[in-house]
């Protein structure tokens, strides 16, 4: 039977709404994600940065350290409570969102997802590439974090459920995406990307490729 794409997705944001008071745990539990924030300061992250699904704000300090502005875009107003509260700072800004419906007021310099894109269906990659395309500015990179393919043995039965603390349970979009094989999708789409696997996870950047003057 075919999924209602667009059901899945609202029980996505449904699951990270429920999600919020628990989502810091992760971080608690797993060292490998702690030190994986320490590697901001390598990424080309500057100017007026845009941060997509900022969740609740783990990646957003680390930005606005490094950036000129933060615009820090999530759809549930659950997890923005608490991203405010981590990432108070006077160029932080907090914009709650679907990323799948929302569109780019103005251009950044810098595009920047954690753990987001592996919750893209397939079939919504390119027109989220496109959302990047059109929040960027010229020279502008998109700059962004996941779990590699590794992460799938940590997944339950068909990758689409999680449950809550209080037994509650909801499908989620789980992709994994093989580095090479990213690279080459985005070559599709019209980008060119750098993308590396350090330890579980895959750490990318890339910039949309000149269009050739005829």
């Amino acid at each position: 039977m075919a999924i209602d794409e667009d059901a899945l997705l609202t029980e996505q944001i449904a699951y990270y709404r429920a999600r919020a008071p628990e989502y810091g745990r992760v971080y608690a539990e797993r060292e490998e994600l702690r030190e994986l924030l320490t590697v901001a300061d390598s990424l080309p992250i500057a100017g007026d940065v845009l941060e997509l699904a900022c969740g609740t704000g783990q990646w957003t300090g680390a930005l606005a350290a490094r950036a000129r502005s933060v615009t820090a875009v999530d759809a549930s107003p659950e997890v923005l409570g608490i991203a405010q509260a981590r990432a108070a700072s006077p160029n932080v800004r907090f914009d709650q969102a679907d990323v799948f419906q929302w569109q780019p007021p103005r251009r950044f310099d810098t595009v920047f997802f954690a753990y987001w894109l592996s919750h893209v269906p397939p079939s919504r990659l390119g027109d989220f590439w496109n959302t990047v395309d059109a929040a960027l500015a010229p020279g502008g990179k998109a700059v962004f974090i996941d779990e590699g393919p590794a992460g799938a043995a940590r997944e339950e039965v068909a990758a689409e459920v999680r449950r809550l603390d209080d037994g509650s349970q909801y499908r989620i979009v789980k992709v994994f995406h093989d580095p090479g094989e990213l690279t080459g999708e985005l070559g599709a789409l019209g980008w060119s990307a750098d993308i590396r696997l350090q330890g579980e996870f895959i750490i990318g950047t890339a910039e949309p490729r000149a269009v050739p003057v005829n």
